[in-house]
């Protein structure tokens, strides 16, 4: 069973719990996250990993060619989280495998949790980072969504 089939198993009870007032459970770990398809206009609700930075949440999509979702922000666009219990609203754009912005935010997930490193396929030594070759595997099968949250009305971080 592939890392996508399994999640579409959970994610209705994922969801079901990030909702409720027992959302606390799975917090730490997971974002509701509500996507408007550019060209459908359907909105689609899920639950994906995040990594929560000073300057943004960084969403990770393991086996990308799979999913569809993230290819909505390869031009920036508008998103909706249920983080941590809170609505929010913010900025979503796909980060280019070629930048080094790519690299860091992948490195900082690392160091926060090793094995997604593991579950991306990657043999990630902290002490020396991530090399070309693994940078290149990550942009082959993964996608990095940056999402700049609105800190008021119109206005994003």
């Amino acid at each position: 069973m592939t890392l996508v089939q399994l999640s579409t198993r959970f994610n209705p009870v994922c969801t079901v719990i990030l909702r409720s007032p027992f959302h606390w459970l799975l917090s730490p770990a997971l974002v509701l996250i509500t996507v408007t398809g550019r060209k459908t206009g359907r909105r689609y609700t899920i639950p994906v990993a995040y990594n929560q930075m000073a300057d943004a949440i960084v969403i990770l999509v393991g086996e990308a060619p799979r999913k569809m979702w993230w290819r909505n922000y390869r031009t920036p666009g508008p998103i909706e989280l249920r983080l941590r219990g809170q609505c929010l609203t913010g900025t979503a754009e796909v980060v280019p495998p070629e930048t080094a912005e790519f690299r860091q935010r992948f490195e900082a997930a690392f160091r926060r949790a090793g094995f997604v490193a593991r579950i991306l396929g990657i043999d990630w030594n902290p002490n020396t980072g991530l090399t070309d070759t693994q940078v290149q595997h990550l942009g082959a099968g993964a996608a990095l969504v940056r999402v700049s949250v609105a800190t008021s009305p119109g206005e994003h971080r």
